[in-house]
């Protein structure tokens, strides 16, 4: 089963304006396991027990504040393996400019109730508007515990996929995207492309130097705990550390 690589540009037929999807609305929000691979078994194990705090020491206000989001962590099947979807976010963002990313972003009214499956249907259908993805293609198989971004103030749903029929995938809007991209997971576990990010603030998180870019902060953050809690991280250098300036 292949998978587009990377791929710049304008989306495929898959995608908006393509005539091929019609866009998230036909989408299927139903969580199951079922017909998965058994690579992804210990990724969809780990979500029906992982606690928010095994993953990120920053959670959502108890207060409620915060604005709720969702992004697709979708896990396909290219040449080398099991891979994963990222895009680039455009340099001219206001928040969060150049960063690799999932697909992904803030609920809309018409996605439905945040504390069901309103999470579900934004992932999907911010997938689709960011990188073309025909989101009948996608088979949701878990939730992650609800994570917080502090400097953004988002409350992020990270919603698991499988991308049971793969769909052509590209920037649709260059204003908000810059590529989108794949990277083998063999990739992700590889000590040689692990770095730890040093903030001039002070605050240090887990990095991958993959694809020409440097993943970092909330997405590599999950990443690196999905890895570890699926038993597929591999020994490697926490004191590998590449440094961040203050406009990060």
């Amino acid at each position: 089963m292949k998978h587009v690589s990377e791929i710049g540009g304008t989306s495929g037929t898959g995608g908006p304006g393509g005539g091929g999807a019609g866009g998230a609305a036909d989408a299927d929000v139903s969580l199951r396991t079922e017909g998965l691979p058994q690579w992804l078994a210990p990724v969809a194990r780990a979500a029906e027990t992982v606690s928010g705090d095994q993953l990120s020491r920053f959670l959502p206000p108890k207060d409620g504040a915060g604005r709720q989001s969702a992004v697709l962590i979708l896990f396909g099947e290219g040449e080398r393996g099991p891979e994963l979807l990222l895009m680039e976010r455009s340099g001219s963002l206001r928040s969060h400019a150049g960063q690799p990313s999932f697909p992904g972003g803030a609920l809309d009214p018409e996605d439905g109730d945040p504390r069901a499956d309103g999470p579900l249907r934004a992932a999907l259908r911010e997938a689709w508007e960011e990188t073309g993805l025909d989101p009948r293609g996608v088979q949701l198989f878990g939730v992650l515990p609800k994570l917080y971004i502090p400097v953004s103030g988002f409350v992020v749903t990270p919603v698991l996929g499988w991308w049971r029929v793969p769909s052509p995938v590209a920037a649709v809007d260059p204003a908000e995207t810059a590529r989108v991209f794949t990277v083998p997971v063999a990739d992700l576990t590889d000590p040689a492309n692990r770095a730890t990010t040093v903030h001039p603030s002070g605050h240090r998180g887990p990095a991958f130097l993959v694809e020409s870019a440097l993943v970092w902060g909330f997405t590599a953050g999950v990443i690196d705990r999905i890895l570890h809690y699926a038993g597929w991280e591999r020994p490697w250098d926490r004191e590998n550390t590449v440094p961040l300036d203050w406009r990060s």
